[in-house]
């Protein structure tokens, strides 16, 4: 039986949100796509709708594009099927980042997320993203701008690592910032098992994750959110995650990027049932779909561009896998894309079988 709140009897279950709010989805899926730069557009998170996920967040978008209107704005409307979703913003200054919030808010986002995890080295120059976990004052008053700007039928939540670095001040650097946005009234959090520093290298600390659940125990009971990021890369992941961290659900990450099919067998696993990989066939109509819906956004030279990492990442569930991958890294337009289709995935065979997610070394369970 797979568990969708935590398992241990001895700690308090989180009170979850009506099924019609923004955040109500966790109560019968409790998982969803993150947002990922550069790839989480919006045919990715179509694609991922159609086959489970239940809700996305955007990239990053930074609030001074929005501002300035153009590209930056254009990007961020919606379909009017891509809902529910979260807007995530970043940003240095509490006034912009505030006119950013509330230009997502006139563009029907249903929640808006701010982005105080990113690691990324050229948004450190202006403390953007995560490295605002250094500098919680300055975090906290983005906070609050945000707060102030944004009526409260439109759910805040916001996105951490667990820390800057592995130092005790900035581990209190950041229940300062996660005790401000309770206090302020934010809906959930996600938070990244990893920090700042470690960017995306070795394991997320689970570990934490559950220190954190308990510390907060209280606020979740009172309907607080609390969700688990990293190492989130199978769907059997999703449930160890929430059974060993307590976490209320798991953000996946890249561990989606190629594989819709993640939210469709954790759905499986819900209904204790074995989870199935996509065929040839099933994969052939998802990497069509997938352009076409790229290039109806993007373009075709763009989408071209865009897809070739798509097509490598969905080469992992072919059993010819090194000769379609390559055979996607050679994609400029979707002529070239037909042809690997044409070529790959013409006769319909079993795709490459699910490899049970192995369970993170002990050593790295454990503080």
């Amino acid at each position: 039986m797979i568990a969708t709140t935590p398992s241990e009897s001895n700690h308090p279950i989180p009170k979850l949100p009506p099924a019609d709010h923004p955040l109500g989805w966790v109560r019968h899926a409790p998982f969803y796509q993150a947002g990922l730069a550069g790839y989480s557009d919006t045919a990715m998170r179509l694609i991922a709708r159609k086959h489970g996920c239940p809700y996305c967040v955007t990239e990053a978008m930074l609030d001074h594009f929005l501002i300035q209107g153009g590209k930056g704005l254009d990007h961020a409307r919606l379909s009017d099927d891509d809902h529910p979703i979260a807007g995530q913003l970043m940003g240095s200054h509490p006034e912009d980042i505030a006119k950013g919030a509330k230009i997502l808010a006139n563009l029907d986002y249903d929640v808006i997320d701010i982005n105080l995890a990113c690691p990324v080295k050229k948004i450190k120059k202006k403390c953007r993203g995560g490295h605002l976990l250094s500098a919680p004052d300055e975090a906290i008053a983005i906070l609050q701008a945000v707060r102030d700007a944004i009526p409260h039928n439109i759910p805040l939540s916001l996105k951490l690592r667990r820390a800057y670095d592995d130092t005790p001040q900035m581990a209190e650097n950041f229940h300062k910032i996660l005790d401000a946005a309770i206090n302020l009234d934010y809906a959930s959090t996600t938070i990244h098992g990893r920090t700042v520093q470690q960017k995306y290298i070795g394991p997320a600390k689970w570990p934490i994750l559950k220190q954190i659940t308990s510390h907060y125990a209280s606020a979740t009971q009172s309907g607080f959110l609390i969700f688990g990021s990293g190492d989130v890369d199978s769907p059997q992941a999703i449930f160890d995650m929430i059974r060993q961290t307590n976490v209320v659900g798991a953000s996946v990450a890249r561990g989606c990027i190629g594989n819709p099919w993640i939210f469709e067998q954790a759905h499986q696993l819900l209904q204790e049932k074995s989870p199935t990989s996509p065929d040839i066939e099933q994969q052939k109509n998802v990497l069509l779909e997938h352009f076409q819906l790229s290039v109806s956004i993007h373009g075709e030279h763009l989408a071209g561009r865009m897809m070739r990492k798509f097509g490598i990442k969905f080469s992992q569930h072919h059993p010819n896998h090194d000769a379609v991958k390559n055979a996607f890294i050679k994609v400029k337009n979707l002529d070239d894309w037909q042809t690997v289709l044409d070529t790959h995935y013409a006769k319909n065979a079993p795709g490459v079988p699910i490899t049970p997610w192995t369970k993170l070394p002990q050593d790295t369970l454990s503080e």
